[in-house]
């Protein structure tokens, strides 16, 4: 598969709410928080999506995923569920770091196991476990 990453414009916006919408669902199962989903439309102006720098995963027909991140924290990750487990949000953090080097934030929720793996492959550490408030559904 050729993926090409690539920064984010207006007309990704219906792939990237579509990806998130299908994604985030499947993240949020993993912590037993499927009541906490916001669809992206909503998601992304609460957590000010568009202050991050923005990538897009692209294949020869569609975008497939992006990354959203700041200086110091990758905020955003999310890959179509029919694209996973084929290196996309891989390439997508390699991007992210190469971008902003400096990174040193991640959040996962608890049970995401594929996420947490992810991150660790390229250096990330589990620095502290929290519960509580998650931002944007208040």
């Amino acid at each position: 598969m050729t993926l090409t990453i690539r920064p984010y414009t207006q007309a990704d916006w219906p792939a990237i709410m579509a990806i998130h919408d299908a994604a985030r669902p499947v993240e949020l199962r993993y912590a037993h928080l499927d009541d906490a989903f916001v669809p992206l439309k909503i998601a992304a102006e609460r957590e000010d999506l568009f202050d991050d720098t923005l990538l897009v995963a692209e294949d020869p027909r569609q975008v497939v995923g992006f990354v959203a991140f700041t200086a110091d924290e990758l905020g955003w990750l999310y890959v179509a569920p029919t694209q996973f487990n084929r290196g996309i949000g891989s390439a997508l953090v390699t991007a992210a770091l190469e971008a902003a080097p400096t990174i040193t934030d991640v959040e996962v929720l608890s049970g995401n196991q594929p996420a947490r793996h992810l991150y660790e492959r390229h250096g990330f550490q589990l620095a502290q476990t929290v519960s509580g408030h998650m931002p944007g559904n208040e």
